[in-house]
């Protein structure tokens, strides 16, 4: 749902850090740093790839909404290339529309993804009942795919498997898989704990990021972490611990980290010069088509 990405552009620096966490103990994954990210209106903007990117890579691109429907108009058609954008739909519901020619909505509880490959655009917005309430997640693809052909997948709530308080969005945990055709190496999961309950995380050989950030209530991981906040996890494959205060919504992600330069465009993140050229390039055709068609 990248209407909420285009309210900013992403060369924006938005991230503020606390200061480095008092080392946790022994066996137990460390917090580096927690951010509540900028706030403008009903968006949070809590990662950017010139920010916390860089640190988390392949995930760039982190935004926490709450946007109220405000009629029938979608936000704006708008491009990417090089990245797949991945919306988790948590309260109310989402239209969208794409230039792989595939247009809908999908409800609470469902997911957008979007692989932008060499270059699409797309449009997206609330439709009438709750405020949509979302996280917005931008993964930075890897050279053999950041220019490919575009592809989207529309996920249905009852298709995400879970595996007890765990959705699974990308990746796997315990025998749950995600039904994304996503590159590998990656875990993204949407995790709802009740007060007091815990849960940990062991990562994959090679996981050596990992963060998370919460959407209700509050997490003990190493260090608090309140509603709205992002923390940030050492890096290394020790253990990830948690322990809600109260009931508690939080995404969670994890992955081998991207070895590859982000060079940044206007709504695009590849890994060279070159890659981001090619998908500037296909962006403007595409552009041309959508202007002929009065879309613009």
């Amino acid at each position: 749902m990248s209407q909420v990405a285009t309210l900013q552009r992403i060369r924006e620096p938005v991230v503020t850090p606390t200061a480095r966490e008092p080392a946790a103990p022994t066996g137990v994954r460390g917090i580096v740093l927690r951010t509540a990210g900028r706030k403008r209106g009903p968006i949070t903007r809590l990662m950017s790839p010139s920010d916390l990117g860089e640190l988390l890579k392949p995930f760039v691109f982190l935004d926490h909404a709450e946007v109220p429907y405000t009629g029938p108009e979608l936000a704006g058609i708008h491009p990417h290339s090089g990245i797949a954008t991945l919306t988790t739909v948590l309260q109310g519901g989402l239209k969208y529309e794409d230039t792989t020619g595939k247009q809908g909505e999908v409800p609470t509880g469902g997911l957008e993804w979007m692989k932008a490959g060499g270059g699409v655009w797309h449009d997206g917005g609330a439709i009438p009942g709750d405020p949509l309430r979302v996280f917005q997640l931008w993964v930075a693809l890897p050279p053999a795919e950041e220019n490919s052909p575009p592809e989207s997948q529309y996920i249905a709530p009852t298709s995400v498997q879970e595996d007890g308080p765990v959705r699974v969005i990308l990746g796997r945990h315990g025998k749950a898989r995600s039904v994304i055709r996503a590159p590998e190496g990656m875990d993204y999961f949407h995790v709802q704990l009740k007060d007091g309950e815990r849960w940990s995380y062991t990562p994959p050989p090679g996981y050596d990021v990992a963060w998370l950030a919460v959407d209700k209530g509050r997490l003990h991981a190493a260090q608090a972490v309140g509603p709205g906040q992002l923390a940030v996890f050492e890096q290394g494959e020790k253990t990830v611990e948690v322990r809600a205060e109260g009931p508690t919504s939080f995404v969670f992600g994890a992955a081998i980290k991207h070895r590859q330069a982000l060079v940044l465009g206007y709504y695009s993140v590849h890994t060279s010069p070159e890659a981001l050229a090619r998908g500037e390039a296909e962006i403007d055709r595409i552009g041309e088509r959508l202007r002929a068609d009065g879309r613009m």
